[in-house]
């Protein structure tokens, strides 16, 4: 069986690119493939698949040019016959007791062997432990098309980059780590990603080390992450201000850059549980890498002690009180509300019958209320508050000056009685200050 035809097949047109799975790491692949070669877009989502048919990008990844994009969206998995490079890019989430959960990507790797083309080059973007593709993925594919990898179709591993809602490190400019079971097919697989990442591709050696290139990145990025939030803990029982600390540290030439927040969403929220899963199978029991992710998984309750705290500090009583929260989404500028980590302070709050309003009008409100039991209500509709968290540093929310803020409290209500939460230090301290109000930072 010859694969290394497959590049020259996609690009001269004979040849068709289908993706599995259209949602924010899908998608922005599928519209960008497709400005250069034929892609076929499939997702098991009838709804969404229609709303892309019809122009309408519920990501908000890709925008208008869904309008004018070339991709065939589909709910058919027989349309995946038509393809000889297929891209798996289905979520990877973590069970309630945070173990992997990978029924997404063995329900896709059922759905792409029952429809498997002879002479097939598949390519796994979903983030995994390693091993999982080979020992996982590869078997289900075998046993349901009757092809036997290595002979009748190849396997190959490339995890996603994308970071929702960014318009500045977006997929083409992200450079892309490349894998496949051989050299031959990680040649192949670097040329088809080369046709549209323009940041280049770097090949590593197995699929297993491009597996763990990913959990491992994003790690490394929650520990630093949980360093900083552990900071904002011992700096909020000093009585210093956080952000001051950091903006002081960052002035060294080798600072990270790090800020403590909320940490949630599809990957960073996750895929370190994916890694320690892995290495608890093997016997090692992670030492720095869970304690991580204890601290960031703490943070929402932190939040909402705090709030608590600065109510009862401004003289009123918490349950009786009218507490606004700004934002749902598990980081700003973007709809995604997967793992937001909000819900930790909403839920905590729930704990001491507080009842907060909820709102954020980038968010899906069927998909809060679904997900999270969340009725979000519309930001012009909001009720006057006696205390307001702001959760998530949408635009909207940061551009607000001091004056807009108060505008969100009671009328009658004093300065000094309203309680300010700026979860991602997004106003100036000195304005905080000057305004009067009792205001707490992260």
């Amino acid at each position: 069986m010859n694969f290394n035809n497959i590049y020259e097949g996609l690009i001269s047109g004979k040849e068709k690119l289908a993706l599995v799975g259209l949602g924010y790491v899908g998608m922005p692949i599928a519209v960008e493939f497709s400005k250069h070669i034929p892609v076929i877009g499939f997702d098991i989502n009838e709804k969404r698949v229609e709303e892309y048919k019809n122009g309408i990008d519920s990501t908000n990844e890709v925008g208008e040019a869904i309008k004018n994009t070339k991709v065939e969206f589909t709910a058919d998995p027989k349309k995946l016959k038509e393809a000889r490079f297929i891209v798996v890019a289905v979520p990877t989430p973590v069970n309630p007791d945070n173990t992997p959960d990978l029924r997404p990507v063995e329900g896709a790797s059922k759905l792409v062997g029952q429809n498997l083309t002879a002479g097939t080059i598949v390519v796994f973007e979903s983030t995994v432990y390693p091993g999982v593709t080979e020992d996982v993925c590869v078997p289900i594919i075998e046993k349901e098309s009757g092809l036997k990898c290595g002979k009748d179709w190849k396997i190959a591993y490339s995890p996603e980059r994308i970071n929702p809602g960014d318009r500045v490190h977006t997929l083409t400019t992200i450079k892309k780590i490349v894998s496949g079971m051989d050299e031959e097919t990680c040649r192949e697989v670097k040329k088809v990603y080369d046709i549209v990442i323009k940041a280049g591709t770097f090949p590593v050696s197995t699929i297993k080390t491009a597996e763990a290139v990913k959990v491992v990145e994003n790690s490394q990025r929650d520990i630093n992450i949980a360093f900083v939030n552990e900071v904002a803990m011992i700096c909020d029982k000093m009585g210093i201000d956080t952000d001051e600390v950091i903006a002081g540290m960052n002035t060294k030439w080798n600072a990270l850059g790090f800020k403590p927040g909320l940490v949630g969403g599809h990957c960073i929220g996750v895929d370190p549980y994916y890694l320690t899963n892995a290495a608890e199978k093997l016997g090692y029991h992670s030492q720095i890498i869970l304690n991580g992710r204890k601290v960031n998984d703490s943070m929402g309750a932190f939040v909402a002690d705090a709030a608590i705290k600065q109510m009862i500090e401004a003289g009123m009583a918490p349950k009786k009180a009218t507490v606004l929260i700004l934002g749902i989404t598990f980081k700003e500028n973007c709809p995604d509300t997967r793992n937001s980590k909000v819900v930790d302070i909403i839920n905590r709050l729930k704990e001491y019958d507080i009842n907060p309003i909820v709102a954020d009008d980038w968010a899906d409100k069927e998909i809060a209320k679904h997900e999270y039991g969340v009725d979000l209500v519309e930001f012009n509709n909001l009720p006057k508050a006696d205390c307001v968290i702001v959760a998530v540093g949408h635009n909207e929310f940061r551009s607000m000056s001091t004056m807009q803020l108060k505008e969100l409290f009671k009328d009658n209500l004093p300065d000094g009685e309203k309680v300010l939460i700026d979860v991602k230090s997004l106003y100036r301290y000195d304005e905080l200050v000057a305004s009067g109000m009792k205001f707490w930072r992260l």
